[in-house]
């Protein structure tokens, strides 16, 4: 299980200090689809990254297997079993697709069919790209799909997915949904996405509306779905396909 308590966490620029988490209290259970939803600049990526270990908490705890790992950074939470897929995910310059993918799965042996298999499930004809670079070539909505790829080759225990329909096609939404959903059925794995797609939405175990740094709803999707749609999490506007219309505002 994953359980967050208390947890706080500022962030400073050039315009000065900001409280962007303010109390964080979640569990997400051991196997569960948990989507975390609500108006932009809530703090929904800045607890993923919090989960991930990218931005470090003021305090409060995040507790993953019994385990605090509030203090551990990111390639320890790695290696424990937890990804994170970017919102806008980097690109690599000389590493193709064939070889994020055999990194991301950490063997040395990984078939060409396995890299094919994961190109597929999130609607990439694995042909036109297992061999091609990771570089500027490569779309924001193809590179997106191939880190989500490399998410799934590494077979983590939690998976945390930021915005995955962003920049993506009708079509690769449809089959990268359907891929969400045999994730949910099939593998066993915690799966943490920020989304605000109702088909995604509609997958999850638990919804919980992330607004002002804080969780202000949490629950069942039998219980909050119909009310989440309904306009409770104020400033969201939620979609019912890839890229159509806009987001939270």
């Amino acid at each position: 299980m994953l359980s967050i308590r208390n947890l706080d966490l500022t962030a400073s620029n050039e315009s000065g200090t900001r409280h962007i988490l303010k109390g964080i209290d979640l569990d997400v259970p051991d196997g569960s689809f948990t989507v975390l939803t609500g108006p932009n600049g809530g703090g929904k990526t800045t607890l993923a990254k919090a989960i991930m270990g990218i931005m470090p908490a003021d305090s409060g705890s995040i507790l993953w297997d019994g385990r605090d790992i509030t203090a551990l950074g990111v390639t320890e939470r790695a290696r424990m079993g937890i990804s994170y897929a970017f919102q806008q995910p980097p690109r690599f310059k000389g590493i193709r697709v064939r070889d994020l993918l055999v990194l991301a799965s950490g063997k040395e042996d990984l078939s060409t069919a396995d890299c094919c298999r994961y190109l597929n499930k999130v609607g990439l004809c694995a042909g036109d790209y297992i061999d091609r670079e990771v570089d500027s070539s490569l779309s924001g909505g193809e590179v997106k799909r191939i880190e989500i790829a490399t998410v799934l080759a590494r077979d983590s225990r939690l998976m945390i997915f930021d915005e995955p329909e962003a920049g993506i096609d009708l079509w690769s939404f449809s089959r990268l949904t359907a891929t969400f959903g045999e994730i949910r059925k099939n593998s066993g794995a915690t799966v943490i996405v920020i989304s605000h797609q109702e088909r995604i939405i509609s997958l999850a175990d638990t919804i919980a509306v992330v607004a002002d740094g804080r969780i202000t709803m949490c629950g069942p999707r039998d219980e909050l779905f119909p009310a989440v749609l309904a306009g409770a999490a104020p400033g969201c506007r939620f979609i019912s396909g890839a890229n159509e219309g806009g987001d939270c505002e």
